[in-house]
């Protein structure tokens, strides 16, 4: 892919200021609805990121595309990428067990998480050694 116009970045750039402030507003109402220790908020965007990830993966991707790249770009990795970036890994981990990569895709899943953890603890860690 070549260099992205500047009117591309900017596309980008406003779906991932309405996604932010979505996932804010969607995470704080289902977390004082539920006022439990159970990140219900953040799980419920992540669970509709993903699911609404693949539907538009399949709309831009196998029945549309044709649209312009901004568009998908303005919903899947604009607007989408800051709802939830889990919906981004939902899909890759998807697209590897559609070309049969099994084991690969496993991988990635325990990586993937057991590797963020690990790396929240420690700029955990390290915040608290620095501030």
């Amino acid at each position: 892919m070549g260099a992205l116009s500047i009117w591309h970045w900017a596309v980008i750039g406003l779906g991932g200021s309405i996604g932010a402030m979505g996932r804010f507003a969607v995470v704080t109402w289902i977390n004082r609805l539920h006022g439990s220790q159970f990140p219900f908020g953040t799980f419920t965007v992540n669970v509709i990121g993903s699911l609404i990830m693949g539907l538009a993966f399949v709309f831009f991707t196998l029945k549309y595309p044709q649209l312009p790249g901004g568009m998908r770009s303005f919903v899947m990795v604009g607007l989408l990428g800051a709802f939830t970036t889990f919906s981004s890994f939902a899909l890759e981990t998807l697209s590897l067990i559609h070309q049969h990569y099994f084991t690969i895709a496993l991988l990635y899943m325990v990586a993937s998480v057991m590797t963020c953890v690990i790396a929240a603890s420690a700029g955990y860690v390290l915040g608290k050694f620095i501030f």
